[in-house]
C-alpha cells in the first residue's frame, strides 16, 4: 500500500526548513522511495537540501524552486525568508530512479543521460510506468525528445523551475545536484495506477490565424502575416502600447493563445510573455509555422474554479482510492488570480479530502492526454493522483 506525507516550513534558518519538512514527511513511512521536495529562491537552497538528508538520508529526492509559495493541506505556504515543503511516498511495491543533470552539449543529448541514469539508479533494464520531470525553462520539449529517445512514449508529468520575477534564479535539484540549467527526472516502476489531467481550462473564442513566421522556435513574429501584437491587439481589443515589454504577460494570463493538437483533444496554452518593439511576441512554449493558433479566455473566477473542477476529474480517472496528489499549477495563473489564492486552497482541500497533496507554481507544465504526446505549455494545470 502507497503511503504519504507532506512536511512543510518557513523557518527563518534554511537548513532547519529542509530538516523540519522532512521530518513531518517521514513519519509512519518505513521506506521513503522518493521525496518531491520544493523550496523558494528566497531561501538558502543547498542549506534546505543538506537539512532535508539530514532526515531522508539516501532516499531519492527531487525537485525545482516555486514561484512565491505552495500549497499544502495546512494552507497556501510562503514566508519572507523562503518556505519548503515536501511530499515523501513509501510503498514496497515501488521503485523509483533519479537523475538529473545541468545541460551538457545540448537539452536533447541531456535528456537521453538522465534518463540512462535514471534507469541504472532503478537497477532496472526496462522502461518504467511512468515519470516526473523538472526542467528550467526554455527547452523543455528538447529534454523530452531526449528522454523518449530512451525509453519511448510513457506518460509523464510536472513543470519547469520558477522563480518570484522571471529572473531565471530558480534552481533544480536532485540528491546530489544543483543546477538552474538542465533536466531532473525520477522513474517510477510500480504496477500500481497514475492518473494526470493536463488542461489550461481556457474557453475557445472565434479568434484564429495561421502562425506565418516565427523566429527561432519561440518567437511568434506574424499571425497571417500581420505582426503578432498588432492582430492579438485585433481579436482583443487592447491597445498595442498596453502589450510591450513585460505588460504583454500579465496582459494574457485572462486571454492567452492556444495551439491544438493534430486529434483536437488537447488544446496547449502558449503564454506571451514579452512584447517586442518589432510587434513580435516572446511566448513561453514551442511554435511551428504554418499551424493554427486560437485566441482563448477565461476570467479569474474561472481560473480559481477550475483547480477544483480539475482535481475532481483526477480522482474519476484514477481506478480506485488515491494515496497522493502532486498538483502542478502555473505560476502565471497564480499572478492573475492574486489575493485570491485561498480560494484556490479551499477548493483543493475539498477535493483532496484526507488524501496528502502539494501544490507548486512553475514556468511551464507537462501533461499527457489520451491519445496524444507527452506535451509542454504555460498557463496550465498538470494534476496528478497515485493509485494508493
Amino acid at each position: 500500500m502507497l503511503k504519504s506525507n507532506v512536511g512543510w516550513s518557513t523557518n527563518e534558518d534554511s537548513y532547519m526548513q529542509g530538516k523540519d519538512s522532512a521530518a513531518k514527511a517521514v513519519v509512519d513511512l518505513v521506506q521513503t522511495k522518493v521525496a518531491f521536495l520544493y523550496t523558494s529562491v528566497d531561501s538558502n537552497v543547498e542549506k534546505v537540501l543538506e537539512g532535508a538528508k539530514a532526515e531522508l538520508g539516501t532516499a531519492p529526492m527531487i525537485g525545482c524552486t516555486s514561484s512565491g509559495g505552495i500549497i499544502v493541506p495546512d494552507g497556501f505556504i510562503s514566508g519572507e525568508k523562503g518556505f519548503t515543503g515536501i511530499l515523501a511516498l513509501g510503498d514496497e511495491e515501488l521503485t523509483v530512479g533519479v537523475a538529473g543533470s545541468k545541460k551538457q552539449k545540448t537539452a536533447r543529448e541531456t535528456g537521453r543521460k538522465v534518463a540512462k541514469e535514471a534507469m541504472e539508479r532503478a537497477g532496472k533494464d526496462c522502461v518504467p510506468a511512468y515519470f516526473y520531470m523538472v526542467a528550467s525553462p526554455g527547452e523543455e520539449e528538447e529534454y523530452v525528445k531526449g528522454i523518449e529517445d530512451v525509453i519511448g512514449r510513457i506518460p509523464f508529468f510536472g513543470g519547469s523551475a520558477a522563480d518570484n520575477t522571471v529572473e531565471g534564479k530558480w534552481s533544480i535539484y536532485t540528491n546530489d545536484a544543483i543546477f538552474s540549467d538542465g533536466v531532473a527526472v525520477a522513474f517510477f516502476y510500480t504496477s500500481k495506477p497514475m492518473a494526470n489531467v493536463y488542461t489550461g481550462a481556457y474557453h475557445e473564442t472565434t479568434n484564429a490565424g495561421i502562425i506565418t513566421k516565427i523566429e527561432g522556435k519561440r518567437t511568434l513574429v506574424e499571425i497571417d502575416g500581420t505582426p503578432a501584437i498588432k492582430k492579438y491587439a485585433e481579436w482583443t481589443g487592447k491597445k498595442e502600447k498596453d502589450l510591450d515589454a513585460n505588460n504583454l504577460l500579465v496582459a494574457t494570463i485572462t486571454e492567452p493563445l492556444g495551439v491544438k493538437d493534430p486529434l483536437g483533444d488537447l488544446i496547449a496554452i502558449r503564454h506571451p510573455m514579452f512584447g517586442n518593439k518589432d510587434g513580435s511576441m516572446n511566448i513561453g512554449a514551442n511554435l511551428a509555422e504554418n499551424t493554427a493558433v486560437i485566441q482563448m479566455e477565461a476570467t479569474v473566477d474561472e481560473l480559481i474554479e477550475s483547480t477544483g473542477k480539475t482535481l475532481k476529474e483526477v480522482k474519476k480517472e484514477l481506478p480506485g482510492e488515491m494515496g497522493a496528489l502532486l498538483l502542478v499549477h502555473c505560476g502565471g495563473r497564480k499572478l492573475g488570480i492574486g489575493d485570491r489564492i485561498d480560494e484556490v486552497v479551499k477548493q483543493l482541500k475539498k477535493e483532496a479530502g484526507n488524501v496528502p497533496f502539494i501544490t507548486i507554481f512553475t514556468f511551464g507544465e507537462y501533461g499527457v492526454k489520451e491519445h496524444s504526446r507527452n506535451t509542454c505549455g504555460g498557463l496550465m494545470l498538470s494534476f496528478t493522483a497515485f493509485g494508493k
